[in-house]
């Protein structure tokens, strides 16, 4: 199921361009509703087209029989065939290499970017990318509470990452949003942690980021864990407290409306007043969607209004060079002009496994 042909017709009006001519995997997902490593999809203003190779043409026929979208056998020649009397292409400035704006441009076409009016559409999810991202959140929230009793002393962070994906795998997951991190120890400072060998022991923090795919469409959680008490971490659970307080309040008090400027100011602002905001060194959050960070921003710098159907992470931080890490993050959804979490199954508050 790809979109209706009304809400491409605004894409293609909006982009300006004579033809979308899109080749990144998740914008033919977007326009077709079928995945595949390969392809492309031109969009007139009459047909949507799906250029397909043979390792996919039999598929996509099948799936896409009776929608909107009209499947052709080939590769780039054959997609090219299709926009031969066209004299500006729409392309997504942000996912098109040099070499391909080269060969376009050397073909003859005047290239527009189409990645603004394709960003307004997907900044707003339909009810059912809603409930494909709300199914990948419950997937992720059951693999991880699947994991928790798993974890043992001696256990690297590999070994936990790879039961967790195998967890969200069973449970109906297409795959990883991201690669998982999973960071026992000091490594939870680093707010990116390359997942390794390191081994779990008593008293040791756990930060998980984690989150699975459903037909393309993703989810993100974090949560922060000690690994039993041995009474010397007082520091890192009052910054904990501060981190789910920050975390609580976007939730009560961000609303439709606001810049994701203002939301990132609500979480910065709490850990301010409790001299964190130094160590809270990313931003609050980012769109979700058919990518992992997608619009709108929810930074610093986030100038979009955020408005009902939005989806976003709420994940503030707080970071200890070589000590510890806190993230505590929901995937969450703009609704009633209030912000409501996807996120139902898993405990926000410290949780001493």
């Amino acid at each position: 199921m790809g979109m209706l042909q009304a809400e491409k017709r605004k894409i293609y009006r909006e982009a300006g361009a004579d033809a979308l001519f899109l080749e990144p995997d998740h914008l033919r997902r977007y326009l077709t509703g079928f995945y595949s490593t390969d392809g492309y999809v031109v969009l007139t203003d009459e047909n949507c087209f799906f250029v397909a190779d043979p390792r996919y043409f039999e598929a996509a026929e099948k799936a896409l029989k009776g929608s909107d979208v009209t499947v052709v056998a080939g590769a780039r020649k054959e997609a090219l065939a299709l926009v031969k009397d066209c004299k500006t292409l729409g392309v997504p400035f942000p996912f098109v290499t040099l070499s391909s704006a080269e060969e376009l441009r050397g073909a003859g076409f005047t290239l527009l970017d189409c990645m603004p009016a394709l960003k307004k559409a997907m900044e707003y999810k339909s009810e059912r990318e809603l409930s494909l991202i709300g199914k990948a959140c419950e997937i992720a929230e059951d693999a991880l509470l699947q994991l928790l009793p798993a974890l043992e002393e001696g256990m690297t962070e590999s070994a936990a990452a790879a039961l967790l994906e195998y967890n969200m795998r069973k449970l109906g997951a297409s795959g990883v949003s991201f690669e998982t991190i999973v960071a026992f120890g000091a490594n939870s400072s680093v707010p990116h942690h390359e997942t390794g060998e390191t081994k779990l022991k008593f008293g040791d923090i756990v930060l998980i980021d984690f989150g699975c795919k459903v037909e393309g469409y993703c989810s993100d959680c974090t949560r922060t864990f000690l690994f039993g008490d041995d009474g010397k971490h007082e520091e890192f659970k009052k910054a904990y407290a501060e981190v789910l307080k920050a975390h609580e309040l976007v939730k009560e008090t961000v609303k439709a409306g606001m810049t994701g400027r203002e939301a990132d100011e609500v979480a910065r602002g709490s850990l301010r007043k409790a001299g964190l905001d130094g160590l809270f060194t990313h931003s609050l959050g980012h769109g979700i969607g058919l990518q992992i960070h997608e619009y709108p921003t929810l930074s610093p710098r986030g100038e979009e209004v955020l408005g009902d159907g939005m989806v976003f992470s709420d994940e503030p931080g707080v970071y200890l060079a070589g000590e510890y890490g806190i993230r505590i993050e929901d995937s969450c959804y703009m609704q009633g002009g209030s912000v409501h979490s996807f996120m139902h199954k898993t405990e926000r508050k410290l949780i001493i496994l």
